[in-house]
């Protein structure tokens, strides 16, 4: 117990002391997200929020967590380093879809083959128990990217992916301790103590982002701690085994998850590719809807912790009840959305700068008003 509580207070003081040194040093060095026509925010903040998140966690988990007793750490703790610089250079230089998911990869081949994180089994859903090597290691990378991209995309709105990981890790990391699975919970913890200390900073308004670096770094640890959480929780041999544990890890993660999948699936499904940005995520359709950065985070965190609490409840129906009644509840209130979509205000602008037309008036055009034009970055 004291080993988390010191892993806590170590990443939170570290971030939380980091953060104001970046601010000051991409202010000096102008190393600014710059709004244009495909972001939502109107004034230049700065986007290396992840690398105080990494520094408070990264340094926490090695002072905190028995590597002795847990070998397969240090292998998360290099895939960390990976998306660390892979998401760093994003944030700095910009890099191609192509390269940040080939860095995704080494990522997942990292904690899969060396640090021993996979699915090897379906645990009853849709009658499927235990699945061939094969298939077991295409699932958990399939699984791993795109827990890794569903934060990466849900990093929409202040405060949005930091509550949404930040509640992620503290409901694994409770259930960690409770089965006293103790490295596991400090890892959980360590990441908690980050996010608590940089969404200080990053609660709306923002005064910095966490970029990519911090994005995909939430998604690969999330990632870790779910499939640890499916397998643990599966196990009769804990001290609180869960029926219905893939169904739980995956209501944990619902709202970026199914979010993403939707997301992907329009996209593609328009012949577009599945990374190319557009205005169809959740926290767009609530912006459309007037409401603010801190009442959209306070929404989806809560209505996905009320999701929880459900499939907590109703964990003895098994897998297939719970999965399919969450994602067709999800999929409800997206259409519903989607169903009472405010229609875009338009206003007639003119350009003296152009010749009068033949009939001497100048040209003009109707074009939506700035805040319903914008479009999402991700």
């Amino acid at each position: 117990m004291f080993d988390i509580l010191l892993s806590v207070i170590i990443s939170f003081s570290l971030t939380f002391l980091a953060i104001p040194i970046i601010i000051t040093v991409a202010e000096r060095k102008k190393l600014y997200d710059i709004p244009d026509a495909r972001k939502i925010h109107i004034a230049p903040i700065a986007s290396l929020g992840g690398f105080g998140i990494f520094a408070g966690f990264i340094i926490s988990s090695l002072i905190t967590i028995p590597f002795t007793t847990g070998g397969e750490f240090q292998y998360f703790m290099a895939a960390a380093f990976v998306i660390f610089f892979l998401g760093l250079k994003d944030d700095i230089l910009i890099i191609s879809p192509i390269k940040k998911f080939i860095g995704q990869v080494l990522a997942a081949f990292l904690i899969i083959y060396k640090g021993g994180i996979q699915i090897t089994s379906m645990h009853g859903f849709l009658g499927i128990y235990e699945i061939p090597e094969m298939f077991s290691l295409l699932l958990t990378y399939f699984a791993v990217l795109v827990v890794i991209n569903s934060f990466n995309l849900i990093d929409g709105v202040d405060g949005l992916a930091g509550s949404l990981g930040l509640m992620a890790s503290v409901v694994f990391g409770f259930y960690f301790l409770k089965i006293e699975a103790i490295p596991y919970a400090t890892l959980s913890f360590s990441l908690a103590g980050s996010l608590i200390a940089f969404l200080i900073f990053n609660f709306d308004p923002a005064r910095i982002f966490m970029g990519d670096t911090g994005s995909l770094l939430i998604g690969l640890l999330t990632s870790i701690l779910v499939i640890k959480f499916i397998n643990l929780g599966a196990s009769p041999n804990v001290l609180l085994p869960l029926q219905a544990s893939p169904a739980l890890g995956f209501v944990v993660l619902m709202v970026p998850l199914l979010d993403t999948l939707r997301v992907f699936a329009i996209r593609i499904l328009n012949r577009r590719s599945p990374f190319s940005p557009d205005r169809n995520h959740v926290h767009h359709l609530l912006l459309d809807r007037g409401l603010s950065h801190r009442s959209i985070t306070l929404i989806l965190t809560g209505v996905n912790l009320l999701f929880i609490a459900l499939a907590f409840s109703l964990r003895s129906l098994g897998c297939n009840v719970i999965i399919f009644s969450m994602v067709g509840i999800f999929f409800t209130a997206i259409a519903i959305l989607y169903f009472t979509k405010r229609k875009p205000r338009l206003f007639v602008a003119t350009n003296p700068s152009l010749p009068p037309n033949s009939d001497g008036k100048t040209p003009s055009k109707l074009i939506s008003l700035p805040n319903d034009a914008a479009i999402g970055s991700k």
